[in-house]
């Protein structure tokens, strides 16, 4: 039997529900690829979808993904990806379509269903799976989002926990399985030198930004169900403040992880509107889809709160938004100044003080920020960072190394039933209950308005 090195039994099977989609095509095909290229891809992949096309053509379409994603430099492992793949055409309704799947499978018994459908086939998909018996000893593989709200997540996780043991539920966020996520809980810790500040006591705040200098592009129609708060806040960023917040796991294992990034979530103070800024890109309601009088959010910034005894009191500042001045992932986390003020420059005039800085992309990086004395007899100085680029170049890349673990039963960069339902909570009061989206220039940093939510502590810290 094929087992990890964990100890769990791998999947035998790939099954791809939404395999001619859009997701399978740009990322979903490129992943299987690199597994091939590694020599960790060797079971059959089973393409489900409604379209009636051939096996033929299914394969054209996943080498046009590969090729479109870079150049094949191993055209052995293109061979045998597209050797691998089966398909399976058919309504997500119909019984037939899964017992035409149990099929295709042949002596599979394991399989890993990967759901590359729109959430509203999740329900659907997942009850065909356990009628058919194709749930017993199988995993599932869950695209964001999980649910709409809080209602709407609990009612996802019901469905999926009807067939799926919480075990063998693997809900995808591919921004945890970028490099630069895990090198902060690596960081965290890994060196013992952070732990004593990394409390109320020393940290003033925490600012997060993610930002795209392009638009919804052909997206429009999606991001009028979901908006930036749901689309990126509340999942990727949200992710980062639990590896930011956490306690130390007790034990070395992705559930001791889980655990703590849980308690980070259930301790988010629920937000209020005064904690939340909307923009909306100029000309957003032009773009493809969009509702002429469309009042979704393209940007969105908060001002949330932890309430445990590391926390208490430091404001966590969020922000996320399309056609912003430059793409990029930051974190800042500023420090407080010294408790007194030997030198008149001591604390700068303009920007922060001392600070940790997390660069996530497009590049990664960490640097610390410090004062030092210039030259000569009087105290003064400047503010200095101290820069350590870490790029590692043919790491991973997220969807190889999520398929790779869902697959073999690791669910370390996973989420857990808990975790989600929590970070829901904690936005449930102003997904419907908020201030009217302000318009903002493209290519800015977003609305006003944001300023004026960090001024207490200072301003953005604007990624360049």
């Amino acid at each position: 039997m094929n087992k990890t090195k964990r100890g769990t039994v791998r999947s035998d099977a790939l099954v791809l529900f939404g395999v001619t989609g859009d997701l399978a095509h740009k990322k979903i095909f490129p992943a299987l690829y690199a597994m091939a290229k590694r020599g960790v891809l060797d079971v059959p992949v089973v393409g489900v979808a409604s379209s009636k096309w051939s096996l033929a053509r299914l394969r054209k379409h996943a080498e046009d993904g590969i090729r479109s994603s870079g150049p094949v430099d191993d055209r052995a492992a293109l061979r045998r990806v597209l050797s691998l793949l089966r398909y399976v055409s058919g309504n997500y309704n119909d019984p037939a379509t899964f017992a035409a799947l149990r099929t295709a499978l042949g002596n599979a018994r394991r399989p890993a269903h990967y759901l590359a459908i729109p959430p509203a086939l999740f329900a659907t998909v997942i009850k065909g799976l356990g009628a058919a018996g194709l749930a017993e000893h199988a995993r599932v593989i869950v695209e964001k989002p999980f649910g709409r709200d809080l209602a709407s997540a609990r009612e996802v996780n019901r469905v999926a926990r009807s067939a799926f043991a919480e075990d063998s539920i693997f809900r995808i966020d591919h921004f945890l399985a970028k490099e630069a996520i895990m090198n902060i809980l690596y960081f965290r810790f890994a060196n013992s030198f952070l732990e004593p500040i990394w409390n109320r006591n020393y940290v003033a705040s925490v600012q997060i930004t993610l930002s795209e200098n392009f638009g919804v592009e052909e997206r429009g129609a999606f991001y009028e169900t979901a908006g930036c708060l749901r689309d990126v806040i509340q999942n990727h960023l949200f992710q980062i403040v639990a590896l930011l917040a956490m306690e130390p796991p007790t034990y070395r294992g992705f559930g001791a992880v889980h655990g703590e990034t849980a308690d980070v979530f259930q301790a988010m103070r629920p937000l209020k509107s005064g904690d939340v800024v909307r923009g909306q890109y100029a000309g957003y309601r032009k773009e493809p889809g969009v509702a002429m009088n469309s009042s979704v959010e393209t940007f969105c910034a908060l001002r949330l709160y932890i309430d445990s005894w590391r926390w208490e009191g430091v404001p966590w500042y969020l922000r996320s938004g399309k056609f912003l001045a430059t793409t990029a992932a930051e974190v800042i986390v500023q420090l407080k100044p010294p408790p007194q003020r030997l030198f008149a420059d001591s604390v700068p005039a303009t920007g922060p003080a001392n600070y940790l800085r997390f660069r996530l992309s497009p590049n990664s990086a960490l640097a610390l920020a410090a004062r030092v004395k210039r030259a000569g007899e009087e105290f003064v100085g400047d503010q200095r960072e101290l820069y350590l680029v870490d790029e590692r170049p043919g790491e991973e890349a997220p969807y190889e190394r999520l398929l790779g673990d869902a697959m073999a039963g690791n669910g370390a960069l996973f989420t857990r039933e808990d975790a989600v339902e929590a970070a829901w909570a904690a936005v449930d009061p102003v997904l419907s209950k908020h201030s009217p989206a302000a318009t903002y220039k493209r290519g800015s940093w977003g609305p006003k308005q944001s300023d004026a939510l960090i001024a207490a502590d200072g301003c953005w810290h604007n990624p360049d």
